[in-house]
């Protein structure tokens, strides 16, 4: 660790602690403990990057830098650390070891700068501020991100030989899911000692403390195959979800990566909707971060205007409680720009440099983090800033190919720059990845104002009438209904989805349209859809 680094000037205070990073001291109660270089560096490193936990070979890379080491030398500075810190590795109150995945810094926080120190070698740190947390606004406690366990999937083939393929699709659903970085995804060698068990999940969950387990099995007819796989919760076992993919086994690594990438998509909607249940129905009396982000990306997807403000509020509440945490700060970056898309929040260009600015927060706590990429295209499109949110969301899909709201936002910000036929098959793949999205209506309504501006009214019905029966659908949905209807000279038509637009949204006329609809900078596309709304018999 850089002991020259300037931005190493916070202080941690837990417990009797006081960990002052400037001048390397490490304070309990009155008493100064001496400590060796390497186990003070083990200990910042813990406690700045607490939100999860930490693997041996990344802290044997951040302590011992180009040196390889033995397992020991780590084992021996953890020892050291807790010693000094008055820890006890059999009931830990400080660092607690993860079994399978490392050590986590678990303490809960009475103060401290708000930002995370760089890997050696790996530049600045990422904060661009400094931000001292008051105690009344200090987290509750560490950031309790789910733990996900995937048990070897079973192969079912009366061949052995297929076990490769079982053990293969486990591994890359491993791999996939971690690209997921709000998930804490336990590695092969954590689980993998179970292959071949009938370990119940609750019993695993135990073993592991993980919080959801996925488990699956392969089986192989000829030149067909079958892949089903499960999600339960580990304190339960109740199943959250389930699914089989039947493929014609012609490219055994196509189809791998293909089942892959379909598992993982719908995995990762289906956990964020039980941490958002679980948040919702906890006790509002002691909310700490991760509650506060979950209930307010629970009101976000409510999609209403009452819900989108509690959204905004609750996602506020969780940057003040732990400004280092990245998702508070995009998400809430996302409901303020859809905000003034869709509710009250009137369109502003400081409100959307402070929405960009919260999203280029998260991306400096965490840089790898493919939804912050997608995020903070989201605001930028919003900004008009049409060819940097291709590139933001071009990126986040080569970080986490499995995340669909990329590809919709990769296909509105193509359907503004005029590539329309491109959008079309983003929007396609969106659907296609996560069919239970609770933002599928968002993916059908945004590829039918695409196919207005390619002038396909009646594929644009199509699929606003496939948006409009999802629960949550918005108004515009029924608006784009109405362009397309009357453009295609249905009028009769176009009249009854009017009538249904206004039952819906009262207020709706072609000036609130111009006035919400800021984000579009071709003329020709505006004024196209204005015609459309004109010739429907929407109200100026």
């Amino acid at each position: 660790m850089d002991e020259t680094d300037g931005s190493t000037d916070a202080i941690y205070r837990f417990l009797d602690c006081e960990l002052d990073l400037s001048r390397r001291e490490l304070r309990r109660g009155d008493r100064r403990e001496t400590l060796q270089p390497k186990v003070f560096d083990l200990i910042a490193y813990l406690v700045t990057h607490r939100e999860r936990a930490l693997g041996k070979d990344e802290l044997q890379q951040a302590l011992w830098p180009g040196i390889i080491v033995t397992d020991g030398s780590l084992t021996q500075a953890v020892r050291k650390a807790r010693r000094a810190l008055g820890d006890d590795a059999n009931a830990p109150q400080i660092i607690r070891t993860v079994h399978g995945r490392g050590y986590r810094f678990v303490a809960a926080l009475r103060e401290a700068t708000a930002h995370r120190l760089g890997l050696p070698g790996g530049g600045d740190a990422t904060a661009t501020s400094r931000t001292t947390v008051s105690e009344s606004a200090a987290p509750t406690g560490p950031l309790r991100r789910p733990r996900v366990a995937v048990l070897p999937f079973v192969n079912l083939s009366s061949d052995a030989d297929q076990e490769y393929f079982s053990d293969a699709i486990t591994q890359d659903i491993i791999d996939s899911l971690s690209k997921h970085h709000w998930l804490d995804v336990f590695t092969r060698n954590a689980t993998f000692g179970y292959k071949g068990t009938d370990i119940d999940p609750v019993m695993l969950g135990k073993a592991l403390d993980a919080d959801y387990v996925v488990s699956g099995g392969v089986r192989r007819v000829g030149s067909r195959i079958r892949v089903t796989a499960e999600l339960a919760a580990a304190a339960t076992s109740r199943q959250l979800w389930a699914d089989r993919y039947d493929r014609e086994l012609e490219d055994v690594f196509a189809v791998q990566d293909e089942i892959t990438r379909m598992i993982t998509a719908r995995l990762e909607p289906a956990i964020g909707h039980a941490e958002r249940q679980r948040a919702v129905h906890a006790d509002r009396r002691d909310l700490d971060a991760w509650d506060c982000y979950h209930r307010g990306v629970w009101h976000f997807f409510r999609f209403t205007a009452q819900d989108n403000a509690e959204a905004r509020r609750l996602l506020q509440r969780s940057r003040e409680l732990d400004p280092g945490f990245g998702e508070a700060h995009a998400w809430w970056a996302y409901a303020t720009v859809l905000g003034m898309v869709y509710w009250d929040t009137t369109p502003a260009q400081a409100l959307l440099d402070e929405a960009l600015a919260a999203t280029r927060r998260a991306l400096s706590i965490d840089d790898q983090n493919a939804v912050f990429y997608a995020l903070e295209a989201r605001v930028q499109i919003a900004r008009g800033e049409y060819e940097n949110a291709w590139s933001e969301n071009t990126l986040a899909i080569r970080l986490n190919p499995t995340l669909a709201a990329a590809y919709c936002g990769l296909g509105d910000t193509l359907a503004y720059l005029g590539r329309v036929e491109e959008a079309i098959e983003n929007f396609e793949l969106a659907i296609d990845l996560s069919p239970n999205d609770p933002q599928r209506w968002a993916f059908l309504s945004y590829g039918a104002l695409a196919l207005i501006f390619k002038g396909d009214y009646a594929t644009a019905v199509q699929w606003a009438d496939r948006a409009s029966v999802i629960p949550n659908c918005q108004y515009w949905t029924r608006a784009h209904k109405a362009v397309a209807l009357a453009l295609l000279g249905e009028p009769e038509a176009a009249s009854d989805a009017l009538r249904k637009l206004l039952a819906e949204k009262p207020d709706f006329s072609r000036t609130f349209a111009r006035q919400k609809l800021f984000y579009l900078k071709d003329p020709r596309q505006l004024a196209l859809y204005l015609a459309g709304l004109e010739k429907a018999g929407v109200p100026e």
